[in-house]
């Protein structure tokens, strides 16, 4: 495992603040889309699953050494999404040196990040989770699996990973749109029950990042 992550987790296990970052990429798509999603987050997780997550939450490229600072990182979009060569080898070498990298369509990004996830794992491909992983166990129960936040296709939520060594290190969650769920409550003006979902599933997956 990476040098750098095994220090991080460590700082984890003496209990100081987790660190969380948004990805930001090239190729034209809105990668700063839904702001308020990870602070709020950050701080249900805090209230709620018993975690130190800093609520200032960090940008960081895709093909930066920052990366690996970072135990978790978000990616959310609209749209085209580029990774260069160097950010292919970066992505590569941060996931499977213990990094997690958590992508949600934000409805638009699926054409294209599909694509870009196949240049980073080309012997790997996404497999669709189960509803009776543990990704949907802990610390909330979803027996049915992803739940659905937003409609855009009238088509079921998916969860896709990329797995190694039975751990999952990309996740990529499809035609739910947890993020828009975790922003602020005028944003969307989704009811409590909806956003109560989709922060219990963030962070189910938080969770699952910082523990396996």
């Amino acid at each position: 495992m990476n040098k750098i992550l095994v220090l991080i987790i460590l700082v984890w296990n003496l209990g100081y603040a987790q660190e969380i970052a948004v990805a930001k990429y090239s190729g034209g798509g809105d990668w700063y889309a839904n702001p308020t999603s990870l602070p709020n987050l950050a701080k249900f997780c805090n209230q709620n699953i018993n975690t130190k997550i800093n609520t200032k939450i960090a940008t960081v490229e895709v093909g930066s050494s920052e990366i690996f600072t970072y135990p978790f990182v978000h990616m959310t979009g609209h749209g085209n999404v580029v990774f260069s060569p160097n950010d292919v080898i970066n992505l590569r070498n941060y996931l499977t040196s213990g990094g997690f990298l958590h992508i949600d369509d934000n409805y638009g990004m699926d054409e294209f990040i599909r694509k870009e996830i196949k240049k980073i794992f080309p012997d790997n491909s996404l497999t669709e989770i189960p509803s009776n992983h543990i990704l949907f166990q802990e610390p909330f129960n979803f027996p049915g699996g992803l739940p659905k936040i937003h409609e855009h296709d009238n088509q079921k939520p998916q969860a896709f990973g990329i797995f190694i060594e039975g751990r999952i290190v990309l996740l990529y969650t499809y035609q739910t749109d947890l993020g828009d769920g975790w922003e602020d409550a005028e944003v969307h003006n989704d009811p409590i029950q909806v956003r109560e979902k989709a922060l219990k599933m963030g962070a189910n997956i938080l969770n699952y990042a910082f523990k396996n």
